[in-house]
């Protein structure tokens, strides 16, 4: 049960991500859901070297955690498509 909510967690952090970065339409759910991922594993980690406490669980300080580093991912992915 634990890495179904991971993906349900995942892949609404990634929507939530994708709607902030404007880049909902050209984004499907699989895509929102590795985003979602791999943002809380970005975000977890950035404010863990910042001193603060990542990802705790299924809360709300985790989701916007997690769309932080969405958002970061969505970033560097179109920065790195531009170049």
């Amino acid at each position: 049960m634990g890495i179904l909510l991971w993906i349900i967690f995942g892949a609404l952090a990634g929507w939530i991500a994708s709607v902030i970065m404007k880049t909902n339409s050209s984004q499907d759910t699989m895509t929102d859901i590795i985003l979602g991922v791999v943002g809380a594993v970005v975000g977890g980690f950035l404010m863990g070297s910042l001193g603060q406490s990542g990802i705790t669980g299924f809360n709300v300080s985790s989701l916007i955690v997690a769309v932080i580093g969405s958002t970061i991912v969505i970033y560097l992915g179109r920065a790195m498509r531009h170049r």
